[in-house]
């Protein structure tokens, strides 16, 4: 039961780090002059001077930083730190299912030895400040099997976990799907790892989201999250330094398109986190391209520091206690099957020698928060992409209790 419970905290962790809740509805004060001179400063040691900068027609901003000159390197355990670079020979050699994705726009193009990413804003910046606010980041807060709720808002969990094991990656291919919700709430798709005592739990989480907040719209956007210490810390994409860029190409918080279709045809991005090199460092890509890390030195005496214990693949909603709750995944149950339910499929986990394996379904557990709302199913047929896969998610609606 506690290995089951370390698999729920993983995911709770990594996650809950993305809840937004509009200022507004919480009652939260408007930043005072003061408040708004820090956060200024802030912003203006996020946002590192461009050598290039593009506007996207969503009204976006992407800069072309030098890639030594990144937010990564204003952590403390970073001053020193030597960018390095994935050998190709790490990335499975897999083709993809579908052409490539059409990710920026024609003429965004960042030059050699530099990085694309997305300008932070005041309101992103603010919205982080919140989630620290509000304490989601805590592991003693998820030790039990509940629902991870808060005095403003309810999340609910539909997934498959892997564990406990002793691994260094995961992979797999994420459905993708545009749920519509709210103003003020969250629906994303994720692959998790984690691992650790509940006094030093680290996780990483990257998937795709749809989170208005935040992004200031209505779209699907790539991101990442990260925990450590087990305490009440944490961030995403790319509001804090740890995370060190690599790809020149795709930015964390780009929109993601085309969108799977009802009934219709169907569109997935392929994640994989991994554990590499000299420095024990844990590498993201997205559809084979890496598009950069976190290095070991963050997680020194962590839980991820050399190993992962547990996996986790499915969805997640965030909902005001004042809205019933958004749609998770296609809005569909996962009995519905392909083409109508979200799914998670080609789930792997990588050995400790870097050998790609699928996960023994004696390790693979289902967990659902609510099954009232929201459900996950673990497929394992005979056949790829289905060897092990999971369906999740629900339509919207549920009252949640």
């Amino acid at each position: 039961m506690t290995s089951f419970k370390n698999c729920v905290l993983l995911i709770l962790l990594t996650i809950a780090l993305i809840i937004v809740v509009d200022a507004a509805k919480e009652g939260r004060a408007i930043p005072s002059e003061e408040e708004k001179k820090e956060l200024k400063k802030q912003l203006k040691a996020i946002n590192k001077p461009a050598i290039k900068s593009f506007k996207t027609e969503h009204g976006e901003i992407f800069d072309c930083i030098d890639i030594h000159k990144q937010l990564a390197f204003d952590h403390p355990l970073l001053k020193n730190h030597s960018v390095q670079l994935k050998p190709t020979t790490v990335g499975n050699n897999i083709s993809e299912r579908f052409g490539p994705f059409q990710l920026m726009q024609e003429g965004i193009s960042c030059p050699d030895g530099t990085v694309i990413v997305k300008r932070i804003t005041m309101q992103n910046l603010m919205h982080a400040q919140r989630l620290k606010s509000m304490g989601l980041f805590g592991s003693r807060h998820f030790l039990t099997e509940r629902n991870n709720t808060d005095s403003n808002g309810q999340s609910y969990l539909a997934e498959l976990c892997f564990g406990p094991r002793n691994f260094s990656g995961a992979e797999g291919y994420l459905n993708l799907w545009e749920p519509q919700v709210s103003q003020d709430q969250v629906s994303l798709a994720f692959l998790a790892v984690g691992g650790g005592s509940k006094e030093n739990f680290a996780s990483i989480a990257v998937g795709w989201m749809v989170n208005p907040s935040l992004y200031q719209n209505d779209h699907v956007h790539l991101y990442v999250s990260w925990t450590m210490n087990g305490s009440n810390r944490g961030c995403y994409d790319l509001t804090c330094p740890g995370f060190v860029q690599v790809s020149k190409n795709i930015p964390l918080g780009v929109i993601l398109k085309p969108i799977s279709v009802y009934d219709g045809s169907q569109y997935e991005i392929r994640l994989k986190l991994q554990l590499y090199g000299p420095n024990r460092d844990w590498w993201f890509s997205f559809k084979g391209e890496s598009i950069g890390y976190w290095p070991g030195a963050l997680f020194k005496d962590q839980g991820l520091a050399n190993r992962a214990k547990y996996a986790s693949w499915g969805g997640q909603t965030y909902s005001p206690n004042t809205e019933k709750t958004p749609i998770m995944g296609s809005g569909h149950w996962p009995s519905e099957g392909l083409y109508k339910a979200a799914y998670v499929n080609s789930l792997k986990v990588i050995g400790n020698k870097g050998t790609v394996m699928d996960p023994g379904l004696k390790d693979l557990k289902v967990y659902e928060s609510n099954p009232n709302c929201y459900k996950a199913i673990l497929v394992h047929e005979d056949k790829v992409p289905w060897l092990r896969a999971v369906y999740y998610g629900g339509p919207p609606g549920c009252i949640g209790q």
